[in-house]
């Protein structure tokens, strides 16, 4: 449950907010000599502006690539080249944008929250199964469930508050 509440916060950090951070790219492939490589094992990233990234290739070759994969991605920016450097310039989020992402962020917390419950779904056939074969006791069973019941909504509520942060950071203007 630890790696769904991590993985949630890597969805989120995905999800484009006002400034500009190198881990909205963290999804984004290019088609590097026929093989999808992630942009962080192609280039450098640097944010010399709120909503501004500089990308430096490690490979001149590879620019096209990345700027067609930035093209095609959802981040709604239009890269530019210089020769040397890829400069995205991200446009400024209008509220209709800024709605449709504190969506998406509701839509992966949710994900979240079911790919937890599945984990305790699934440790409680366990328990049922251990209690069957008659290696545990019914009380042992009642305990352990009360028990997976209190560690779910520990992570799951690690993964509201979460939610309610990343929702804060976008509607800030």
């Amino acid at each position: 449950m630890k790696a769904t509440v991590e993985h949630a916060q890597e969805e989120f950090a995905a999800i484009r907010t006002g400034r500009a951070h190198p881990a909205m790219l963290n999804k984004i492939t290019a088609d590097y000599y026929g093989a999808p490589t992630p942009l962080q094992q192609l280039a450098t990233f640097q944010i010399p502006e709120a909503r501004t990234i500089m990308i430096t290739p490690f490979d001149r070759s590879a620019m096209s690539a990345i700027e067609k994969a930035i093209r095609d991605s959802d981040l709604g920016a239009n890269p530019s080249n210089d020769g040397n450097v890829i400069r995205v310039t991200l446009p400024a989020l209008t509220e209709e944008r800024r709605k449709d992402y504190t969506k998406m962020a509701k839509q992966k917390a949710e994900e979240a929250r079911v790919s937890a419950r599945n984990i305790r779904r699934s440790a409680i056939d366990q328990l049922k199964k251990l209690q069957k074969d008659k290696e545990i006791s019914e009380d042992d069973l009642h305990g352990a469930e009360k028990s997976l019941d209190a560690v779910t909504k520990k992570y799951t509520d690690q993964i509201d508050e979460l939610l309610k942060g990343k929702e804060a950071e976008l509607l800030e203007v």
